[in-house]
């Protein structure tokens, strides 16, 4: 895998490089403003960036909109937004015209190497991850048809799959078998009038749209 890492802080960036090459991910380069990592994701075609979603010079939302572009321009090169807080209005703005390739986490995530480095495969490859606390506020804030039609457990189960969790990460997480998750999966189609015409990633993508409150 060929990354290039784009964060302002020095000591942050020089971490996240130093983590990448151990775990054998090949840092093309890194850079500390959003200008920068265009001009490279031009230049180098990575197959991942990894951005903070704020930087120079107002350090608002200058990575947000690099990642948008990116995606727009270069729909084949994954990215992966790392933030301090967490702001849904970049959530559903990453994913209106695309799930595939993407991801955003807050940097705390980052602690847990071997999930960190598992994110990055599972973006990289064309999944999807959400940060858990992403989810629990969106779990919150949506509260109107259909989802209100969903059990307690059925919630649990969409918002794993909002994270980016196949069926075997579900079914570890919620200490359930495989086949139960699948169950509870078809019920979510179901319940949120989602039609068997499609195919079953078709469904699970549209699923978790609904869920974010992301238009399909």
């Amino acid at each position: 895998m060929r990354a290039v890492i784009a964060e302002d802080s020095v000591l942050l960036r020089a971490g996240l490089v130093q983590l990448l090459q151990a775990s054998g991910i090949e840092v093309l380069a890194d850079v500390g403003d959003a200008d920068s990592l265009l001009a490279l994701v031009a230049d180098l075609r990575p197959d991942l960036v990894v951005t903070d979603v704020r930087m120079p010079p107002s350090h608002t939302d200058e990575g947000i909109r690099a990642a948008l572009l990116i995606r727009e321009q270069w729909p084949g090169v994954a990215v992966l937004l790392l933030s301090q807080y967490v702001e849904e209005r970049y959530v559903a703005a990453l994913l209106s015209n695309n799930t595939r390739g993407v991801g955003y986490l807050l940097k705390d995530r980052v602690a847990d190497v071997d999930e960190f480095i598992e994110i990055l495969h599972r973006v990289a490859g064309g999944g999807t991850a959400l940060d858990p606390e992403v989810v629990a506020q969106l779990l919150v804030r949506q509260q109107s048809d259909p989802l209100e039609r969903l059990t307690p457990r059925e919630r649990e189960v969409l918002s794993l799959m909002a994270e980016g969790r196949s069926n075997a990460g579900i079914s570890e997480a919620l200490v359930v078998g495989e086949s139960a998750v699948a169950k509870h999966i078809n019920n979510i189609f179901t319940k949120l009038d989602l039609t068997t015409a499609a195919d079953g990633d078709h469904r699970r993508v549209l699923a978790v749209l609904r869920f974010l409150g992301v238009p399909a």
